[in-house]
């Protein structure tokens, strides 16, 4: 039994959780996108202001861990870094895609594969393969997708593919045995059964040295308008 305070943003989808027992007791969330700098902080202040008034006490902080925006990433892994150290309470890592197939698991047909798709840019998605019960299938991998893509999986198994990287494959995977699920995030909310576990087990990280995964790394861009 813990109070966990969550953090994801890993996507364009910025949000921040204060869990009880596993359940969700506030939650806060965006999807403007690219402005979690400026959100999170905001949203881990509204939170902690209200653990301070109701006398709560933080038992760890959870992170989602990537893969994802490399961003994005750094910002929740800082922030998070910076809890656990001030608060010198735990902190618990869990990966992205294990928080995305968590959402799905109750909602397809046992035997049906689960690919939670994370958008890399261009064709190329951030993947990992699934059963219902959460065992890895395949560890994620940054996939180039085409015509080809995953038809090993799909020749003998139903594969709902799921997640912002899913929905510029569907033109491109149409086995009739895939199955796309529209408007699945990893989400603060979605954390709780699964930090829970992680905080029961004290799976924990060293706040001091630990890093997400990135899979590649950052590649800075410059400015197509770049005014000289």
């Amino acid at each position: 039994m813990a109070i966990i305070l969550s953090i994801e943003t890993a996507t364009p989808v910025c949000s921040c959780a204060l869990l009880q027992d596993g359940e969700v007791i506030i939650n806060k969330e965006s999807n403007e996108g690219q402005s979690h700098s400026t959100l999170l902080g905001v949203f881990v202040h509204d939170i902690m202001n209200q653990v301070r008034s109701s006398n709560l006490k933080l038992d760890a902080i959870a992170i989602s861990n990537g893969p994802g925006s490399y961003t994005g990433l750094r910002i929740g892994v800082s922030e998070a870094k910076g809890l656990s150290y001030g608060l010198d309470i735990p902190m618990i890592a869990i990966p992205t895609p294990y928080i995305m197939a968590s959402i799905i698991k109750d909602k397809v047909n046992k035997g049906t594969l689960l690919c939670p798709m994370i958008d890399a840019r261009r064709m190329e998605v951030y993947a990992t393969i699934f059963d219902t019960s959460l065992n890895v299938i395949r560890n994620t991998a940054a996939d180039i997708v085409d015509a080809n893509s995953y038809l090993n999986l799909l020749s003998s198994n139903k594969v709902a593919f799921f997640g912002n990287g899913s929905e510029k494959c569907k033109e491109v995977i149409i086995h009739p045995n895939a199955i796309f699920i529209e408007d699945i995030h990893p989400l603060a909310s979605a954390m709780g059964v699964l930090a829970e576990k992680a905080f029961s087990e004290k799976d924990f990280v060293d706040s001091a040295y630990f890093e997400p995964l990135y899979l590649k790394e950052f590649v800075a861009t410059t400015p197509k308008n770049k005014i000289i």
